[in-house]
């Protein structure tokens, strides 16, 4: 390890197929905002990289395929904290060059997984996006973002904020079995609506779904139906990819707990990453029918949103009161305090997760 660095293991007691051993690797970075090609944002931002989610289906396996590290069952058991992210990202958003374009918290591994209790990095990083008044857009599977509420709502009204809950089923057999260490879908539901409820945006994404599986017309229609109860602002749904490294992994998964669809699969797929045109588009007209059928909307009672008809210039002032007033705040409970500070101990950085 190199300097700065610390590891520790600990066992993941999120994970429904029982206890598994997760070594957490402590690694100061040197870039918090990622360039990326090919997605519908220019830049990414990932406080980990590994997942104790542990989905059998991750897109990321592949990712891990190509760069020479594990992509099956060993992946997700080592997770890389990168410590000093919110301190680097900061850095970057000062930047003169920075443009407050859209960032995506959660496009290679889930911000809110278990260890997000312990270190509480997506945390700091939304509040340094927020500072800097930057529009982010958060994808995860993990009800602990209701903790952040308080951040997510002092974002939103700085900035474009919107969030993506990932509930491909509802149905309890495929959940358990294909993603094996996360919440159940349905206190995902609990944590849109507590979201929406506080006037943030989060909608539902139904990904990926699984031919022969999550597809049925009732599934969807329950997935559909209930994120319209959570109160939903929007929905969409995307298909399965098998790319190499998530392929094999997925596939041997398939054969474990449901071997009779094995060859439907490789029919489907062939040597493909993706499905054809004619087998996906039905799937998603299904979808976008029931999201009309449900009329899911944004149906916010309270809509945190920035201010669209403040300048620049305004909002520069704007943080400079704010940041004025927090300073006098924070010296008068200084001068409170006395010198009692000096004696509170640091908090222990081997504390457990």
């Amino acid at each position: 390890m190199g300097c700065g660095s610390a590891t520790r293991t600990h066992p993941n007691t999120c994970s429904i197929l029982g206890v598994v051993s997760i070594e957490y690797r402590e690694e100061p970075c040197k870039v918090a905002l990622n360039l990326v090609k090919g997605m519908p944002f220019r830049w990414s931002l990932n406080p980990y990289m590994g997942c104790a989610h542990r989905c059998t289906f991750c897109y990321v396996r592949a990712f891990e395929a190509r760069a020479d590290r594990p992509s099956d069952d060993r992946y997700g058991r080592s997770i890389r904290v990168k410590v000093n992210v919110a301190d680097i990202l900061r850095r970057e958003l000062a930047r003169r060059s920075w443009k407050r374009e859209v960032v995506a918290l959660g496009s290679a591994t889930d911000p809110y997984q278990p260890a997000e209790g312990r270190y509480r990095l997506t945390r700091a990083c939304l509040s340094a996006l927020a500072e800097a008044r930057t529009p982010v857009h958060l994808i995860t599977r993990g009800p602990m973002i209701v903790r952040d509420v308080d951040v997510l709502s002092e974002a939103s009204r700085r900035a474009e904020v919107s969030v993506t809950f990932s509930i491909p089923t509802l149905d309890h057999d495929i959940w358990r079995k294909t993603e094996p260490g996360t919440a159940p879908p349905r206190q995902r539901l609990r944590a849109v609506k507590t979201l929406v409820d506080a006037g943030i945006k989060a909608g539902v994404g139904m990904a990926p779904i699984l031919p022969g599986l999550s597809d049925r017309p009732e599934l969807l229609d329950e997935v559909v139906r209930a994120a319209r109860d959570a109160g939903a602002t929007g929905i969409w749904a995307n298909l399965l990819y098998l790319r190499p490294g998530t392929r094999e992994h997925f596939l041997s998964n398939l054969a474990r707990d449901w071997p009779e669809l094995v060859a439907h699969y490789q029919a489907l797929y062939g040597g493909r990453a993706y499905l054809s045109k004619a087998a996906g588009d039905p799937l998603r007209h299904s979808v976008a029918r029931l999201r009309e059928k449900h009329g899911i909307a944004d149906r916010r009672a309270i809509r945190l949103e920035p201010p669209h008809d403040v300048e620049p210039l305004q909002l520069q002032m704007l943080d400079a009161a704010a940041i004025s007033a927090t300073s006098a705040a924070s010296d008068a409970a200084t001068v409170a305090k006395g010198n009692d500070l000096a004696n509170v101990p640091p908090v222990s950085r081997r504390s457990p997760i």
